[in-house]
């Protein structure tokens, strides 16, 4: 496991990582601090490699993120990329998830391991451990100018921040039916989407709080009118992005989801107008998000119709690992 003593060694793998497969770049050292000896750790099995002088050459985790999901992350020195190294690793971290679905009692646990594009080594180090690729992302950055305004939104649409409480010490807490309702829209509106999954509440909320960045005033809901009621049609999730060469934070969508009786409706317009009119009010510079290039929906035409670009790209490896359910145990929710 890594110790705190580890962490700016692991920040310099990440940066050497990115300049070899985007040129540019550095990692977000609150993040990499969070995931490998912070609330992050506590869901991620984690292993170091180490050279003869005692230099960490290798950084190996997996992220138990829900029933029947994990998530690999491997960053092998770019001045030193062994092979050996990166397939007794691979090895290693497939045995943590055998041992996860078996706890889990699951019947498979798929592993997603993102990898750059650009990232050769990576690619074919999994290639040869038996992983496929599965699907390219393209991560997109739109300005943000101080003269930001929220666009009304259609008639019957209206779009408000998860409710805040005042708790009788002085503090807040945001309204847990609200953040329910977050959950239950994303859950649903990704339904029909690739790689789904229902994830549970306490998992999706529990991974979403180990981001640095998160902060629950920036969860959205869209609300509709209909049939006389008001009912939940959308939501988005956006945290902070650490800041840039500007010296400026940013902001991240992290998720945005239409339910499908919302369809139709200009609501992931009205979604998104409101967090870049925030980002505005807040100061930032910038928002970015992530979509899946060959996503049916043309998700990707409406982020450049207002104003989003491409930055980068990235892909999902995947790679099944079956479990083995001793008899008379009963396989939990996929």
């Amino acid at each position: 496991m890594p110790k705190a003593d580890d962490v700016p060694r692991l920040v310099e793998l990440g940066d050497a990582h990115l300049a070899a497969t985007r040129g540019r770049g550095s990692v977000d050292s609150d993040a990499v601090l969070a995931a490998a000896v912070g609330h992050g750790s506590w869901t991620r099995r984690q292993l170091l490699a180490l050279d003869p002088a005692g230099v960490v050459r290798a950084w190996a985790s997996v992220h138990d993120r829900a029933a029947g999901r994990a998530d690999l992350r491997l960053v092998v020195d770019p001045a030193s990329p062994d092979p050996r190294l990166a397939s007794a690793l691979l090895a290693w971290q497939e045995e943590v998830v055998e041992a996860m679905t078996a706890t889990r009692a699951v019947p498979q646990t798929r592993i997603d391991a993102v990898v750059e594009d650009a990232d050769g080594p990576l690619q074919a180090w999994l290639s040869a451990a038996g992983f496929r690729c599965a699907r390219r992302w393209l991560k997109m950055t739109r300005p943000v100018a101080p003269t930001e305004k929220v666009a009304p939104p259609r008639d019957g649409v209206t779009i408000r921040r998860v409710g805040i409480q005042e708790l009788g010490d002085g503090t807040t807490m945001p309204v847990a039916e609200d953040l329910q309702a977050v959950h239950r829209m994303l859950e649903e509106s990704f339904e029909d989407h690739f790689n789904s999954y229902r994830e549970s509440f306490a998992e999706f909320a529990q991974r979403l709080r180990e981001d640095p960045g998160h902060r629950w005033d920036h969860w959205w809901l869209a609300i509709l009118e209909q049939d006389g009621s008001a009912l939940p049609g959308g939501a988005l999730v956006s945290s902070v992005l650490p800041p840039a060469d500007s010296g400026v934070p940013g902001t991240y969508v992290d998720y945005i989801g239409v339910h499908r009786r919302a369809r139709g409706r200009g609501v992931a317009k009205a979604l998104l107008s409101t967090v870049v009119a925030d980002a505005a009010r807040r100061g930032r510079d910038r928002i970015s998000l992530e979509v899946d290039a060959d996503s049916p929906t043309g998700a990707a035409d409406l982020y450049r119709s207002l104003g989003w670009e491409t930055s980068y790209v990235t892909e999902s490896w995947h790679k099944d690992v079956p479990g083995e359910l001793s008899p008379g145990t009963t396989a939990a929710r996929p």
